[in-house]
């Protein structure tokens, strides 16, 4: 199996090496050459080893068709390692519970920091780890969060051997769950940086730092954001067994409605349905910060800036300059490196947009591709929270609400959605309350979290102070 970017660089690499790597060298994304295809027997095969063996076991049969280069054994071991009943809550790691007709939530936040990004994360911290003793070198992870990667790395990393990470969040605007969750961690390789901005100033300093190909070899710098493609690729396994929970045979089709800010959660869900999982429509779920939305009802692509990015109660998905959206628009192009190049690196770059509304492509993207999005707003928020607790008695965050929202709202008749959880509603007590007049459940390990000592640098929003902050704290490796 080898990779390409989307930007047409001529290299091709195998899992390993994109693993320590993050970005291309040329700006771009790594996708497989080709996404291997599942046949109907192999659906039915898979099927029995989730029923029959777990989660963990399904996990090595769809990571084996991408990851050549670690020995089977090996990397069996990893996946057991990582999804237990002890990490994640359940045997079943990611069980479904229905709503009501036609509706059921996905459970993807019992892992250990309450959210999706953990079923990812724990893997990847296991990956590096086991890579980097296999090459005796170290890495220097660099990430942005706008709530919950953050953590989920911080966690997933901590104390691991030869990594270290730099973390850059948006200052004050995480929930103060979120907050404490990762300025109280005090090992000595976890490193907060508080962002005088928004997430996407936060991201574009870590696709920065990436450009620079001199530091990121100096300094060895990877990245756990979901532009790394092995992250991507461990939230693909959760499709297909929510898939299986979901159905009893391979004739049936699901729906999966998830809420996005970034579309890599989303864009595993595409990787899923190219690979032949039955899935109908990939619903995208969006809060006030639109873009997406916008995209796929218009064809136009704008990214907002600081100033139009707004707040919002869910604020994981305050973002307006979605990264791995690239993947999707290559694959629309038909793949074609010149063009997506050219909309990512030039267009979006001098004009802040693009429009493919006129393109005949464009209309592939619900009817080939499956996609359908929808919008969901504060007040919505706290009406779906509100119902879904009254009638079902669930509780669920904020995000999830945007999905729960968006999925009702186009749901069509016969339609089976799953709607992925994205986090629990601990993490965003205040919203919880306004919405229903009481305190989400707390997890007892979370006990006064907020009130720990807290280690984190608050900084401008400038390239060249990260990379002064890395360099001071870091021996060239």
């Amino acid at each position: 199996m080898l990779y390409l970017s989307t930007r047409g660089h001529p290299d091709r690499k195998r899992f390993c090496e994109i693993l320590l790597e993050g970005l291309a060298p040329d700006g771009g994304l790594y996708l497989p050459e080709a996404y291997p295809q599942v046949d109907a027997a192999t659906l039915t095969r898979w099927r029995s080893v989730l029923a029959e063996q777990g989660y963990a076991a399904l996990a090595f049969e769809v990571l084996s068709l991408y990851i050549d280069d670690i020995p089977a054994d090996d990397l069996k071991a990893l996946c057991a390692k990582t999804y237990t009943a002890e990490v994640f809550g359940t045997k079943e790691i990611v069980p479904l519970t229905k709503l009501e007709e036609g509706l059921q939530l996905e459970a993807l936040s019992n892992g250990p920091t309450l959210a999706f990004k953990d079923m990812a994360m724990q893997l990847l911290g296991n990956l590096f780890e086991y890579e980097l003793a296999r090459r005796g070198e170290q890495l220097n992870i660099l990430g942005a969060t706008s709530g919950d990667t953050g953590s989920a790395a911080e966690y997933a990393m901590r104390g691991k051997q030869g990594v270290r990470v730099f973390m850059l969040s948006p200052h004050g605007r995480m929930s103060p769950f979120q907050q404490a969750q990762m300025f109280s961690l005090m090992d000595e390789n976890i490193h907060n940086i508080a962002v005088e901005g928004v997430f996407d100033d936060c991201q574009d300093i870590v696709k920065a730092v990436s450009n620079d190909l001199d530091f990121k070899r100096q300094y060895k710098i990877g990245t756990v954001n979901s532009i790394n493609w092995a992250r991507l690729l461990a939230q693909v396994v959760y499709y297909f067994a929510g898939y299986f929970y979901a159905t009893t045979s391979n004739d049936q089709k699901v729906s999966f409605c998830v809420p996005s800010g970034n579309f890599g959660n989303v864009c595993a869900g595409h990787v899923a349905r190219q690979m032949g999982l039955p899935i109908d429509r990939l619903i995208v779920a969006t809060n006030e910060n639109d873009v997406l939305d916008e995209f796929f009802r218009t064809g136009t692509y704008r990214v907002r800036g600081s100033a139009d990015t707004y707040e919002t109660s869910s604020p994981s998905m305050d973002i307006s300059k979605a990264s791995n959206f690239e993947r999707f628009v290559f694959d629309l192009l038909g793949r074609d490196a010149a063009r997506t190049k050219r909309l990512f690196d030039d267009e979006l770059r001098l004009h802040g947009r693009f429009d493919l509304g006129a393109d005949p492509l464009f209309a592939q993207a619900a009817t080939k591709y499956g996609f359908a999005s929808g919008k969901s707003t504060h007040t919505n928020r706290l009406a779906t929270i509100r119902a879904t607790f009254e009638q079902q008695g669930v509780m669920i965050d904020t995000h999830t609400a945007d999905g729960v929202k968006v999925a009702r709202e186009l749901r069509r008749p016969g339609e089976q959605i799953v709607v992925l959880e994205t986090a629990l509603p601990i993490k965003f007590a205040e919203t919880i309350r306004e919405a229903l007049g009481r305190d989400p459940v707390r997890p007892a390990r979370f006990d006064g979290i907020e009130s720990l000592p807290k280690r984190v640098q608050v900084m401008a929003a400038d390239v060249e102070a990260v990379k002064r902050y890395i360099r001071e704290r870091c021996p060239q490796v």
